[in-house]
């Protein structure tokens, strides 16, 4: 009978599993820590493999600083951590289809890896710009390489130090790499092959963050810099110069996968077609006919209808050979102006255009799409009060949701929500266009200025802000619906919280015999059915975002998750008819309590009975 992890995926040991599937030669045995076999990477072999491409010695192109080598084991670090449902903080829980999880996102990112592995289409993230005042998460270095003045740290709600990076720092920019580089690692997991991320930056960090997103996403997926006018008046107090921008930086998973959403054609684009002719393929606009580059076979001269013979302009040929020409004539596309006597052009019809709407351009104006005031009215329009510094405008998200080219069900994460911007955006976008795209949502719990004016009004932590605007953008977006029902999106809560296992389920090894004897279970105490059946679903690998029923069978409480995907029962002492039950049922995965099963005999006998009765069920303890 196996057990579960639980505990978030070991990517080092992915990676040796993709390597070993692409050379097999040098795949490997070797002993692990504990003394166990494990699959391991003959490097020599390896390098055998690849002895034509290894970059070695001095001379090579790379981006580092101090600490990137940690950062990158971090990224590749598992935890033993799970995420607790909070029902009460979250709306309409049992038929919620989003996500909104209170926690550091290196964590949490960690622990969904298996669940939404190539599942993610979009991801925005707007992180700390590193300007000397925004914090930079938990502190993560030893004392001995950095020390901060306790006046500029604070602490999170499970009472992390959360550091504040100030220019004065010796790492200044090593801290805030070391910050963003294991995070994007784990976000690319997550997206789809035809997924897209867009990161907003500053002019502190945009050098930095291109190069590292060059090296995590791949220089040739890299798709823009956009950038954003994010104010519409100019600082006269500015310094040097009233800077009125920022960058979003777009990349996406798969260059050769992703196809970019065009803008909706406006009026003001549709207006440059015209019908002068009355051509009856509707309005259309004329092009040039000459070109640059010279071919003899496109050099000729044309009659026009007038009589007025004309050539192609000096160094320039036609783009038509004469036979393409021709038939272009014949076909009522070439246009010599109102009179017969202009230069001939090609008409290009509105109806015969290559791509639906239009190309969106590097710069997103604020008229378009909103400016940094604009998101501030935005937050204080919901919760009564300007309770958030820098949100992003609704209209920009939207703008950002429309280049990812999001489909009816795609799911979009947000790892730095802050006020829960996104979450408002894809809520109207859904409600206009009839989608259903769901988001993820993660922030840290942030404590609240107690000076401050949130502090005022009953806000504690940043997650506090976002969960309520959340809620109060789904009641003024959907205000028609009197009640909640399968057309308004409720969202599942979820709070970081250490495992739902007691140290020994991990380290039974320092503990003596008589003590194990005296545990009646390795669960804690505190964990309810709901703790442990959504900490199965992570080590399970399923989304958090599936429906789900408890129900009682001869008085036990048996848990259903997505239909058949899972069959939970967390009870101790499960009788036999309940086992029987659930293996009629033939779920995918079982999984039971393994105190539950008082010796050897009964976990023997429930292998057998799910081997009679659903021979194909993965079965688990925990």
């Amino acid at each position: 009978m196996k057990k579960m992890k639980m505990e978030s995926a070991d990517l080092f040991e992915s990676n040796v599993t993709k390597i070993g599937e692409l050379f097999p030669e040098a795949l490997t045995e070797s002993f692990n820590p504990e003394g166990n076999i494990q699959k391991a990477i003959n490097f020599d072999i390896l390098k055998e493999l690849l002895s034509g491409s290894i970059a070695e010695g001095n001379e090579i192109y790379s981006f580092t600083w101090p600490g990137k080598k940690e950062a990158l084991a971090q990224a590749h670090t598992p935890i033993r951590k799970t995420l607790r449902p909070l029902p009460e903080a979250g709306l309409d829980w049992e038929h919620a289809r989003n996500i909104y999880i209170e926690g550091d996102n290196l964590d949490v990112l960690k622990l969904i890896q298996e669940s939404y592995l190539n599942r993610i289409k979009m991801i925005y993230i707007d992180p700390p710009y590193n300007t000397g005042h925004d914090f930079i998460y938990k502190d993560t270095f030893e004392s001995s390489k950095i020390h901060y003045e306790e006046s500029v740290s604070t602490f999170s709600e499970n009472g992390e130090r959360l550091i504040r990076n100030m220019g004065t720092n010796g790492r200044f920019h090593s801290d805030w790499c070391s910050m963003i580089y294991p995070r994007l690692i784990l976000s690319r997991n997550l997206l789809c092959e035809d997924g897209v991320i867009f990161i907003s930056i500053d002019d502190n960090e945009q050098e930095n963050l291109r190069k590292i997103c060059d090296e995590v996403f791949g220089e040739q997926n890299f798709v823009a810099q956009l950038v954003w006018e994010r104010a519409f008046s100019p600082k006269n107090d500015a310094k040097y110069i009233s800077n009125s921008h920022d960058y979003i930086l777009m990349y996406t998973k798969n260059i050769s996968e992703f196809k970019i959403g065009r803008l909706p054609r406006t009026e003001e684009a549709n207006a440059r077609y015209s019908n002068p002719d009355n051509d009856p393929r509707g309005p259309w606009m004329s092009s040039d006919m000459s070109v640059k580059t010279y071919c003899a076979e496109s050099d000729y001269p044309i009659s026009l209808p007038s009589g007025r013979v004309v050539e192609p302009p000096a160094g320039r040929c036609w783009s038509l050979s004469k036979n393409k020409f021709l038939e272009r004539l014949q076909d009522n596309r070439i246009w010599f102006g109102p009179d017969g006597n202009g230069t001939p052009r090609i008409k290009r019809f509105l109806s015969e255009l290559k791509f639906d709407g239009m190309a969106p351009t590097s710069i997103m104006f604020y008229k378009d799409v909103g400016h940094s005031q604009e998101g501030a009215k935005e937050v204080s329009a919901i919760l009564g009060g300007g309770y958030f510094d820098g949100p992003k405008p609704v209209r920009l998200l939207k703008r950002l949701m429309t280049l990812a080219n999001l489909k009816d069900d795609s799911i979009v994460l947000d790892f730095f929500s802050g006020s829960a911007s996104l979450a408002q955006a894809v809520m109207e976008t859904n409600h206009e266009s009839g989608k259903k795209i769901q988001y993820i949502l993660v922030q840290i719990p942030e404590t609240v200025d107690p000076k401050s004016k949130a502090y005022e009004a009953g806000y504690r932590t940043i997650c506090d802000i976002g969960i309520d605007r959340i809620k109060k953008a789904t009641s003024k977006i959907y205000k028609e619906n009197t009640l909640l029902d399968e057309n308004v999106p409720g969202f599942r809560a979820f709070k970081l919280a250490s495992s739902n296992m007691k140290e020994i389920f991990y380290t039974p090894e320092n503990y003596q015999q008589d003590l194990l004897s005296m545990s009646e279970s390795n669960i804690k105490e505190d964990r309810t059915d709901l703790d442990l059946l959504f900490g199965c679903l992570l080590d399970w690998g399923l989304e958090l975002s599936k429906p789900y029923k408890s129900e009682e069978i001869a008085s036990v409480a048996v848990h259903t998750y997505d239909e058949d995907a899972l069959v939970a029962c967390f009870v101790e002492n499960v009788p036999e008819e309940v086992i029987r039950e659930i293996a009629k049922r033939q779920p995918l995965r079982a999984v039971f309590r393994d105190s539950s099963f008082g010796d050897d005999a009964a976990r023997v006998n429930l292998g057998e009975i799910f081997k009679l009765l659903s021979p194909d069920t993965e079965v688990k303890v925990l």
